[in-house]
């Protein structure tokens, strides 16, 4: 086997962009923002996710001689908050049976369920060796550091069924994701359904912009502070509401803006001249991925709206096959 060595970075930004991003996102295959360096760094310059809010980065990074072939994101957590998997029940079994659940190994991409890649490795005709050897160095650093456990969340099927023939519990769950059949319109989309669908759909429609709302789609450089500071709003109060806390600061928001607006869309809806709701969303190079909602207002329909026609419409509008509207 090919020397390589394993090493641990204690933050994004000890590995460069380009080092990373050639593992995350090579070229040949589908960019997945959320795996881009500038993401991560966004998320961990902003203290969403930072040792002090339980999640410690602790990236492992695979080195051929000086070049980097894999690495992995991965963060120590002392709790299970913002996972989007639920394993409450094996922390329970571990306290009574009284052993530590946490620290615990985590690789994902904080506070966002999406599926793609965590064996991150570089378009090489060694890919299915290195994603084995980034495997086998995940075990051994686990056992090392002496964590209770390691996760790997939201795998592709392939790097799923890898961890499973290495020995690792599977589990699945569903998502709901719409595709593009070659629509150029929202509403040669609709023709594609029932009669009794169509006229729903037209329904809420209207009556999500039935009290005067205007809606917005705003990215790249017309991403101004101000939109994120309504945003912001909207997302701590229904943040709040929801599942009492909230998991990105708002300083996330304004690094995101600034890192990578081309990648970045905020639909927000606006009535009598001010901003009442609105939702982030991330452009990938197929896939509108949609991620968080918040509202100072509520009107019906206007949330299925924001977060799933406005989408669909967004990736018509710009030739994208699939939405994934998040959990």
């Amino acid at each position: 086997m090919t020397d390589r060595t394993a090493h641990i970075l204690q933050n994004i930004t000890a590995i460069s962009p380009d080092d990373w991003n050639h593992c995350a996102n090579p070229a040949g295959d589908e960019y997945n923002p959320f795996l881009d360096h500038r993401f991560l760094r966004a998320l961990e310059e902003s203290g969403s996710a930072a040792a002090e809010t339980g999640w410690q980065p602790f990236h492992l990074c695979l080195k051929e001689a000086k070049t980097t072939v894999g690495v992995v994101p991965i963060y120590l957590k002392s709790h299970s908050r913002g996972e989007y998997v639920f394993d409450s029940g094996w922390a329970d079994a571990f306290y009574r049976a009284g052993g530590d659940y946490y620290p615990k190994m985590q690789v994902s991409v904080p506070f966002t369920p999406a599926t793609g890649r965590r064996l991150l490795v570089s378009d090489s005709p060694k890919r299915d060796q290195i994603e084995e050897q980034l495997l086998h160095s995940l075990v051994q650093v686990a056992k090392q550091i002496k964590v209770s456990s390691l996760h790997l969340t939201f795998l592709p099927k392939a790097q799923w069924d890898r961890a499973g023939k290495f020995g690792m519990l599977q589990r699945m769950d569903t998502q709901f994701h719409w595709r593009n059949n070659g629509y150029d319109t929202f509403e040669k989309f609709l023709e594609d359904l029932s009669s009794k669908k169509r006229k729903n759909i037209r329904r809420e429609r209207r009556g999500a912009v039935a009290n005067d709302i205007t809606i917005e789609w705003i990215t790249g450089s017309d991403l101004k502070e101000s939109h994120w500071d309504a945003f912001y709003e909207f997302y701590i109060d229904t943040s709040n509401r929801k599942w009492g806390t909230t998991y990105l600061t708002r300083s996330f928001f304004s690094l995101i803006s600034e890192l990578m607006p081309e990648q970045t869309l905020l639909i927000l809806c606006k009535r009598n001249g001010r901003y009442i709701a609105g939702a982030i969303n991330f452009i990938g190079e197929k896939t509108l991925f949609g991620r968080n909602w918040g509202c100072r207002e509520d009107h019906r329909f206007l949330h299925f709206e924001t977060c799933y026609y406005q989408a669909i419409e967004f990736a018509i509008a710009n030739q994208l096959e699939s939405v994934e509207a998040g959990a």
